[in-house]
């Protein structure tokens, strides 16, 4: 769940008065904070990050994840936390907001985005997934580890799914994962890892 406080706020009125601790995004001019993750959401965004880490280590790329970083909506005020935001370093210099309020909105900044599945759903396969395309994100992927999100996006019946969007001509097209296949990544050609197994990092163990 999200709460929102209902006041409608700047971009730059939001990004002086974000409390250290915590975690908000402002949608549309309204400051939202978020819920607290459960333990199994943590538990999938802390697999990715260190399987996305190994990745771009032993491929020499200069990229980070960062903590608290935000992304900048391109024709919004808007600003959102993602749960894995993947940082090209080199391309920082050029970002105006880095520096004084670790916000990015240009591309070639971000080469991948993750969100995992919560109860807003709505807000990652409507809202996010339309900003994101907007900026020009080269990819960006929704981890529904428990299939909460519409039938229209992943399917009837409803399974676990990843969806792994990717620009092409501007648009994002969908190529989607379950069960043992592979996720397919741009960005990462190499990445040897199924749906099953970020899945399973979130199973509490026995």
């Amino acid at each position: 769940m999200t709460q929102a406080i209902p006041k409608i706020v700047t971009f730059e009125d939001f990004t002086a008065w974000r409390p250290e601790g915590g975690r908000y995004e402002l949608h549309d001019g309204v400051i939202v904070e978020m819920a607290q993750p459960v333990g199994d959401h943590e538990d999938i965004v802390g697999f990715l990050a260190e399987k996305i880490t190994v990745e771009y280590v032993r491929n020499g790329l200069p990229y980070s994840i960062p903590k608290t970083a935000l992304v900048q909506s391109a024709s919004s005020q808007s600003c959102y936390s993602p749960d894995l935001l993947l940082l090209n370093r080199p391309a920082l210099k050029l970002e105006p907001l880095w520096q004084k309020y670790s916000t990015v909105k240009f591309a070639d900044s971000i080469p991948l985005v993750i969100e995992v599945v919560s109860t807003n759903w709505r807000d990652d396969y409507h809202k996010k997934l339309g900003e994101y395309e907007q900026i020009g994100i080269k990819e960006y992927w929704i981890v529904d580890y428990l299939a909460i999100g519409g039938k229209k996006f992943i399917g009837n019946p409803k399974q676990p799914t990843i969806s792994v969007y990717q620009l092409v001509d501007g648009e994002y097209q969908v190529t989607q994962f379950r069960g043992d296949e592979r996720i397919v990544s741009p960005t990462f050609p190499e990445l040897d890892l199924t749906a099953e197994q970020i899945f399973q990092a979130g199973a509490y163990p026995a």
